[in-house]
């Protein structure tokens, strides 16, 4: 008695599932593990560059749900210091990245272009200031601000380059269900003023 052979697949259809299969594992890994993104502009300086490529952990604040934010499965939350991912307030279709400087409770204040946290300084070792000018407060919040407390599931963002930064000074909270995920590595770095690769700065790891 004979059995007869089961029917070969085709190689097109062979090369189409395994298509199909690596365009999910991508999807998956881009959507709840890792995501790539570019630096447009200079807000994050001398942290980040334009033209700096880096990795952001999207697993480490927990699994989301990739329409509404919320958090099905938690890991950990935010913490002080932290550059993140956010979809920006304001246009939620926009990313920005920028530093965590306060979580909720936390009480924010900016005296002459000096953070305050909790009626203590608080010092970001990456930040700088360019422009010597003090704005007062009544005219633009960039050197003097507050006190605000942060909000339940909200975070008060700065950018590193703090004279030229758009951040929560100007539009105050984050929401964490807004947080995309932390930037943890540079995997490539385009200098388009010089046409070069900054290859000091591929795989320096971020803090």
């Amino acid at each position: 008695m004979s059995t007869a052979n089961p029917p070969k697949k085709s190689t097109l259809r062979e090369y189409a599932e395994a298509i199909i299969i690596a365009l999910i594992l991508a999807l998956f890994i881009r959507t709840f593990v890792v995501q790539a993104f570019k630096i447009p502009s200079g807000s994050m300086e001398p942290t980040l560059l334009i033209g700096d490529h880096l990795l952001v952990n999207k697993f480490i604040y927990g699994i989301k749900n990739p329409f509404t934010g919320t958090t099905w499965i938690h890991i950990s939350t935010p913490h002080r210091r932290d550059i993140i991912v956010f979809k920006f307030p304001l246009n939620p279709n926009e990313d920005f990245i920028k530093r965590v400087i306060g979580v909720a409770g936390d009480r924010i204040k900016v005296v002459n272009k000096e953070v305050f946290v909790n009626g203590k300084p608080f010092k970001v070792k990456e930040a700088v200031h360019l422009d010597p000018k003090i704005i007062p407060g009544d005219i633009r919040p960039r050197d003097n601000f507050g006190p605000v407390t942060v909000p339940k599931n909200s975070l008060f963002v700065m950018g590193d380059n703090r004279d030229n930064s758009y951040d929560s000074r100007f539009w105050k909270f984050v929401k964490l269900k807004a947080v995309k995920g932390k930037a943890f590595i540079l995997y490539w770095s385009w200098d388009k003023e010089d046409f070069s690769v900054r290859w000091r700065r591929i795989f320096k790891i971020l803090h």
